[in-house]
């Protein structure tokens, strides 16, 4: 296949997996976006500049993510390779549960669709299906390619993923502390067996999960309780869990954003904010301690990506 554009131009959203109950299967799309350019080059040459998140500390050659995840996308397709200039504009904290690796490789290999002359041999379908191959899992992946709300799961030869509906007046806030905490130590804490009640419990509340973000917010609450995985990695991130815990009891449907150690509080629009507001500032008393609040809306379209005219 050959290269149809020189030049794009993506921009990619935050995503927050597990909501909860769903572990590896849920995840919510926010309104935070990383923005890259990417721009063939007549040389062999890899030029990376990043801004903002990760800026000195991701690899800035043939190794930085977005890079892998497009020569995989061109290699896939059997499109020629090339030099690339790829400037990064980072917004997705790194190392934090928001998505930072998965919009990575979705961009990649969305910015590989916009150069190839042919951007339907990389359907969305192929494209969950690559960025699934290299994250390990959909959870992340699937929302910052659909946008909005998805569950997504293994078919046995390849990846489903279906949109959820998501009520307007959901108000995502991350609180997003200053440590960073790698998916393989927070996976790392996790049993190989669980008892069987709370696997039961696991998927009424999944199930409940779907209403609640689509119909009735009012069953948030109890819809994102989980006896899964949270509990479990309450020795590698005690800080957030006890955020979790503080700011449930005060009603807020908190969770453990993906591998964390970010906390997700899925809280409603209300006049002056959200009604989670009030709380979150309660549970810190005047000091944040390396904490950041981030009001965040729900990214309803996904990646995006644009060719740039040359000349």
């Amino acid at each position: 296949m050959r290269l149809g554009a020189d030049h794009v131009r993506v921009r990619v959203p935050a995503t927050s997996a597990n909501l909860g109950p769903g572990f590896d299967a849920l995840g919510l799309a926010l309104a935070l976006h990383d923005e890259l350019d990417v721009r063939l080059l007549g040389s062999n040459e890899i030029v990376v500049e990043v801004t903002g998140e990760g800026a000195g500390d991701v690899p800035d050659d043939e190794r930085h993510l977005v890079v892998q995840a497009l020569r995989a996308a061109l290699d896939h397709v059997g499109a020629p390779q090339a030099g690339l200039r790829l400037v990064c504009h980072n917004r997705i904290p790194h190392g934090r549960g928001l998505g930072s690796s998965a919009a990575a490789v979705v961009a990649g290999i969305a910015a590989a669709r916009g150069l190839v002359a042919e951007p339907e041999a990389l359907s969305d379908e192929v494209v969950l299906a690559l960025a699934t191959e290299m994250e390990g899992h959909p959870d992340n992946a699937a929302p910052a390619l659909h946008g909005g709300a998805t569950v997504a799961w293994g078919t046995g030869s390849g990846v489903g993923v279906a949109s959820l509906a998501v009520h307007p007046d959901l108000a995502p806030v991350a609180i997003v502390p200053s440590n960073r905490l790698s998916t393989s130590s927070a996976r790392g804490v996790l049993p190989t067996t669980v008892p069987h009640a709370d696997a039961a419990f696991q998927a009424g509340r999944a199930a409940l999960l779907v209403e609640a973000l689509g119909r009735r917010p009012d069953l948030l609450l109890d819809a994102t309780a989980d006896r899964l995985h949270q509990n479990y990695r309450r020795a590698v991130m005690p800080h957030s869990l006890a955020l979790v815990d503080a700011l449930r009891a005060a009603g807020v449907a908190a969770v453990v954003s993906g591998a964390g150690p970010t906390v997700l509080a899925l809280a409603r629009r209300t006049a002056g904010g959200t009604d989670a507001d009030e709380a979150i500032a309660a549970a810190f008393g005047g000091s944040m301690g390396g904490w950041r609040i981030v009001p965040l809306g729900v990214d309803e379209h996904g990646v995006q990506v644009s060719r740039v005219a040359t000349g």
